[in-house]
């Protein structure tokens, strides 16, 4: 089936909306890392498959980003297919306390990126994922990064299919999940 989406830029006012997408996913399987030439990433399934989602965790979820952050320069992407909203992207840029912006300009995070499960599979993230990169391009950005885990081999996959390098492994960086390893993408503009 060919989907016919389109990507506009929107407001933080549709937040509320834009977190009516799941960014909930089923681990089926998950990456163990090896720090061999700058990481190795070797797939495994795992024992029993759960759910992860990212909203679920106190304070976290895109209604909640305007709580810790000023969010004026972010950019919020929404993919619509036939005027219903299939998935969408945040990306943040040059705003003052969120650390994975290094307090650098010309740096972006892909702060959240989320597609309906029933368009997963099928394009719609790496539409957004170059969407994303265009926007960051455009707002001056000459590198974009962002953060997934081990157990989100999906999203690996997807930022290495769009040309983003592992760039850290932090083992630690989740001391409440023990079991989670934190990877950083990058990728230069």
């Amino acid at each position: 089936m060919e989907y016919h989406v389109e990507i506009i830029e929107e407001s933080a006012g549709i937040l509320q909306e834009y977190a009516r997408i799941p960014i909930s996913f089923e681990v089926c399987a998950m990456f163990d890392v090896q720090l061999l030439d700058g990481g190795q990433l070797t797939e495994r399934p795992v024992d029993t498959p759960w759910v992860k989602d990212y909203d679920a965790y106190a304070g976290e979820g895109p209604q909640r980003w305007v709580d810790h952050w000023d969010i004026s320069n972010w950019g919020i992407l929404s993919a619509f297919e036939k005027g219903f909203r299939i998935g969408g992207c945040a990306i943040a840029c040059n705003t003052p306390g969120v650390m994975m912006l290094e307090g650098r300009k010309e740096l972006a995070v892909l702060w959240d990126i989320r597609v309906a499960p029933q368009y997963r599979g099928k394009g719609i993230g790496g539409r957004l994922i170059e969407s994303s990169i265009a926007w960051a391009q455009r707002h001056g950005c000459r590198q974009i990064k962002a953060e997934t885990q081990n157990i989100n081999v999906p999203a690996c996959r997807l930022y290495a299919r769009h040309g983003f390098k592992l760039n850290c492994i932090n083992r630690h960086a989740y001391p409440e999940l023990p079991d989670e390893i934190q990877l950083i993408w990058r990728k230069e503009l």
